[in-house]
């Protein structure tokens, strides 16, 4: 199965319309992470401070930034502008995926990617994520993404659902970033393009290690 064959496959299947939750996605105050209704929330006050020196788990900016301009190539200007709002928001991560997705819409939509998963000290992992998402528009995209992961404790852990974090929406310098999280896990993913949506209207995404139809 092939990255082409299931963009063209959610490019028609976004013809359908699809009912699925979506919430508004604006930008928190500075130094906020709200999480979603459901999830586990510290009391006001006990978030801790984000990490800012790479340990031998955790990837720094300029790792990141490094791997990025690798993968995006010349559409990477504004990348290290928004790995810094990133790692000023949630911290250091201990992982990150570079893969490439499909999504399609009408009104409703799907969302397809794969890729693979690094860590520093636990191997890589091939992984695969699909959704469905509701946007303001029709027709189908292609990007590739990079997708910053946060409190892994191991790497299989990744394959579960995550939904979107209310607020995480932001554009900084021709990327788009949103965030979402499941059992502290969060998942930020940096996508190339302004008009990809943002992946703001992601209901969730759910990360397998197989490539399946299903998004649900």
């Amino acid at each position: 199965m092939t990255f082409a064959s299931r963009l063209a496959a959610v490019i028609s299947a976004a013809l359908m319309c699809w009912t699925v939750p979506a919430s508004a996605q604006q930008p928190p105050p500075p130094g906020q992470y709200p999480p979603p209704p459901g999830q586990y929330a510290p009391p006001p006050g006990q978030y801790p401070p984000p990490q800012r020196q790479p340990g031998p788990e955790t990837f720094g900016p300029d790792e990141l930034v490094s791997a990025g301009h690798k993968f995006f190539g010349n559409v990477s200007r504004g990348l290290a502008s928004i790995i810094e709002r990133a790692v000023s928001q949630w911290g250091l991560p201990n992982g990150y995926v570079l893969g490439e997705e499909g999504s399609g819409a009408f009104v409703a939509g799907l969302r397809y990617g794969e890729g693979t998963l690094y860590t520093k000290n636990a191997g890589d992992l091939r992984v695969y994520w699909q959704g469905p998402s509701v946007g303001f528009d029709w027709g189908g995209d292609g990007a590739r993404t990079m997708t910053l992961v946060y409190n892994l404790p191991a790497t299989n852990a990744i394959y579960q659902r995550f939904v979107g974090i209310d607020g995480s929406a932001y554009i900084v310098g021709g990327f788009g970033m949103t965030a979402l999280t499941a059992n502290n896990i969060v998942l930020v993913p940096i996508r190339s393009g302004i008009g990809l949506r943002l992946g703001a209207n992601v209901g969730y995404l759910k990360y397998t290690p197989r490539a399946t139809w299903n998004p649900f």
